[in-house]
């Protein structure tokens, strides 16, 4: 009996340190995770704040260097932990290599985003603040990640569009140019003086601030549809104005037009009756 308790002490003083030894391993490693969790989301927020304040570093690639610094942090607090326990880091690479290439073989739609969203920051079809047509959605760019591209529709709706979506589509960017031209339709009836309706909306354009001098703005008479004479006006005006510009200038147009004595007429269908006579 005493020889089998002598044993177990002696077991007891063997296993003890490796018990012990572990444990504190296994705390400083949740610390360490804890920690740099924390730290990843902390550091990237910092960073993602910093660079905004900065004019001079493009608003389009904030959201990225955040992500990489967020995950740079992540791998070294993993390996960091891994180390605690003995792991070699370069076993710890290799397995992370493996695991990468079987990942990425089962997640091919997510690598396509990434990469669709790395050509889209390289090439730079649009940025943030853009308002962009593309892959079935319209809307305000505000933010370009890795995977997705997240946009506000002119209703103020919320879309996310995954990368590889935009990338595979056209793109129309209705910002990216300075100015842009401005057409508004109007039809007059057959028998006004088509000069006359030239003039009023030349008059119209040209008496705008906002409408610019150069090019010059054109009235053209474009059809001569079913029920009406239709003209044209064509000028040019800055991005920001496009809309606000549209719409006065639409309205102006016809109280100008009535003003002049002219008529905007509406489709209309002349339907004629006969009587057939019965063979009674």
């Amino acid at each position: 009996m005493e020889e089998l308790m002598q044993q177990g002490g002696e077991t007891a003083r063997v296993i003890g340190p490796v018990v012990l030894d572990y444990a504190l391993n296994l705390i400083e490693a949740t610390v360490i995770l804890v920690v740099g969790w924390w730290l990843a989301a902390v550091v990237s927020k910092s960073v993602r704040k910093a660079l905004g304040k900065r004019d001079e570093v493009d608003r389009t690639l904030i959201p990225v260097i955040a992500s990489i610094v967020r995950y740079t942090i992540l791998v070294m607090t993993v390996v960091t932990v891994l180390s605690r326990f003995g792991v070699e880091t370069a076993s710890v690479l290799a397995v992370l290599g493996a695991a990468g290439l079987a990942v990425g073989l089962a997640l091919q739609g997510t690598l396509q985003n990434i990469s669709a969203g790395i050509m889209l920051l390289l090439l730079r079809p649009f940025g943030v603040g853009d308002f962009i047509d593309g892959g079935g959605v319209g809307g305000t760019v505000e933010e370009i990640g890795l995977f997705t591209t997240k946009l506000t529709t002119f209703d103020g709706i919320y879309v996310v569009v995954p990368n590889s979506s935009l990338w595979g589509a056209s793109i129309t960017n209705f910002s990216r140019n300075p100015t842009r031209r401005l057409d508004i339709n109007v039809g007059i009836a057959y028998g006004d003086d088509i000069g006359a309706g030239m003039s009023v909306l030349e008059k119209i354009a040209t008496g705008d601030d906002r409408v610019r001098k150069d090019p010059d703005v054109q009235v053209l008479c474009t059809e001569l549809g079913d029920s009406a004479v239709n003209l044209q006006l064509r000028c040019w005006v800055e991005i920001g104005d496009y809309w606000p510009t549209r719409f006065d200038l639409t309205r102006k147009a016809k109280e100008e037009i009535e003003k002049a004595g002219l008529s905007i007429p509406f489709p209309q269908s002349d339907v004629h009756m006969h009587q057939v006579a019965s063979d009674s």
